[in-house]
């Protein structure tokens, strides 16, 4: 049984060569590989009496030593009484189960052979050959069945174990069933234990820091919601997976780097705004955060979004700018700098979205720049953008303006040396570049950029917002504390519930240019 450093996406063990097409087992005969990967290998076969269309994963035993013999009969006895137990149609079934019948292929000979529903294709299969930056065809059904599936298992007392788009099959009428159930285990009270197999690009973070116990790895339901939200975020983006890296090992360390706190969550920024909070939920970076999200909760949010008439999918930048939105995180890469000034700040958003049409009238929309004020209007636009970035409602075109005025009164070239504070939104370089967001899409990050500036400031006060509201704050000072964590920090503002003495008149700077621009 490989171990994690083994290998680099799939913790699984060696696959042998595979069976000749027309190979018989018992009553099918075998055709081509359709798909491989775990312990088994997936061939297309069909029922010598009738033609009938199947599946077959062999599962060899030959080349396994005791100890992995051992364990390859417990998820097949698994996969085997699940399937026997489970009845949805979105569940994968299992139709009989033989034995590989081949001296001329030790390898092979003893096999197991599992007869299952064919598909004509995986999840994997659709990623792989689609665009990215987009949703595949059919994204909406097939997140719908998959979640389907899952809250069925979870309600059923089961956890997947090993949810990924290779483990999403495709039938014929456009039918989605969950597969692949070795790795399912029955809960016993709130957890499972399993085998220490799995895809590193779809294991929650806790699973790195737990150890493997006599009776296997603690696997819950909420290691599937974990996964859900990867499959979900990839489903939407043509494949792309939430977490930085050019490897499967680089993207489970960022997912822990994330869950330590130490960077947020990056989703991309094409994602709908309902669909965004979904898999922003999913991937709660812990256990204990991601429990109030059950599987049935999931799918009932995943029929909610997707079920009702097609909806405009709401674009928050241009498809070439590969921007990305940041929804949570803890707290920033330099979280030791906590407690002073604007060089704390703790997150970032990227993204874009459509401009608010300035309308040039007395009474603009609720929290919109009113034209006769004192923005000047190149960088109303710029503003307008950077604050609908964020869904929070109350970060608003107006209070991103009135926090500019009271940090640099819209100059690009004011300065704190003495703070090292810089550019339009004062802020510290260092901390600047671990939040960086383009913000005029030219590729570059500059600190002393205003639409740059000005969009890393929006990103970083939307998760103030969302970090005050978790921390259970007056929803009446949202505004005030935000600038008041601007100057400071979410712990500072968190541990003396409320705005601090030292920056109260900082902060009243920023109402009184608040109250002035929502008149």
């Amino acid at each position: 049984m490989t171990t994690p450093g083994e290998r680099d996406d799939e913790l699984e063990a060696p696959r042998p060569p595979g069976l000749p097409e027309g190979f018989r087992i018992e009553g099918w005969e075998v055709g081509a590989v359709i798909g491989s990967g775990g312990w088994g290998t997936v061939y297309e076969a069909r029922a010598v009496a009738d033609g009938t269309l199947v599946a077959v994963k062999v599962l060899p035993t030959g080349a396994l030593g005791p100890g992995q013999r051992a364990a390859l009969g417990e998820l097949v006895a698994r996969e085997i009484r699940f399937s026997a137990e489970a009845d949805h149609p979105h569940l994968v079934r299992t139709h009989a189960v033989c034995t590989v019948e081949a001296p001329e292929l030790p390898s092979l000979d003893g096999a197991f052979a599992l007869v299952m529903d064919r598909a004509e294709a995986s999840l994997k299969d659709v990623l792989d050959a689609a665009a990215r930056g987009g949703p595949i065809a059919d994204a909406d059904r097939v997140l719908r069945g998959v979640a389907a599936g899952l809250a069925h298992m979870h309600d059923a007392g089961w956890v997947h174990g090993d949810l990924k788009p290779a483990n999403v099959l495709l039938g014929p009428g456009g039918q989605v069933w969950l597969a692949d159930f070795g790795l399912a285990a029955e809960l016993d009270g709130t957890h499972a234990h399993l085998p220490p197999l799995g895809t590193l690009d779809h294991l929650p973070p806790e699973w790195w820091s737990q150890r493997t116990g006599t009776q296997g790895a603690v696997v819950r339901p909420t290691a599937d919601i974990w996964a859900f939200g990867v499959l979900a975020h990839q489903v939407h983006t043509g494949g792309l997976h939430p977490f930085p890296g050019a490897t499967a090992r680089a993207r489970s360390l960022a997912a822990q780097t994330y869950a330590r706190g130490t960077a947020p969550l990056r989703l991309d920024a094409g994602l709908d705004e309902d669909m965004r909070r979904l898999i922003a939920d999913c991937l709660a970076p812990d256990h204990a955060a991601r429990l109030p999200h059950t599987a049935h909760g999931i799918a009932a949010r995943v029929e909610a979004i997707t079920g009702g008439p097609p909806r405009r999918r709401r674009r928050l930048v241009p498809a070439a700018a590969a921007g990305i939105v940041v929804l949570t995180a803890a707290a920033v890469a330099g979280a030791a700098l906590l407690g002073g000034g604007v060089g704390t700040r703790d997150d970032d958003r990227d993204g874009d979205a459509p401009t608010p049409a300035v309308t040039g009238t007395p009474s603009p929309p609720a929290g919109e720049i009113p034209e006769n004020s004192d923005v000047p209007e190149a960088l109303r636009p710029v503003i307008a953008r950077a604050a609908h970035r964020c869904t929070d409602e109350e970060i608003t075109p107006a209070l991103l303006a009135a926090l500019i005025k009271a940090e640099s009164n819209f100059d690009a070239k004011a300065s704190r040396p003495e703070s090292e504070e810089y550019g339009i939104a004062m802020w510290t370089p260092s901390v600047f570049r671990a939040w960086a967001v383009d913000g005029d899409g030219d590729g570059d990050k500059d600190h002393m950029s205003p639409p740059d500036a000005i969009s890393t400031m929006s990103l970083y006060v939307c998760w103030l917002d969302q970090r005050f509201k978790q921390a259970g704050l007056p929803k009446k000072d949202l505004p005030a504390l935000v600038a008041a964590g601007y100057r400071t920090s979410d712990r500072t503002v968190i541990e003396e519930r409320g705005v601090p003495e030292r920056v109260r008149p900082h902060v009243d700077k920023v109402m009184r240019y608040l109250a002035e621009y929502e008149r």
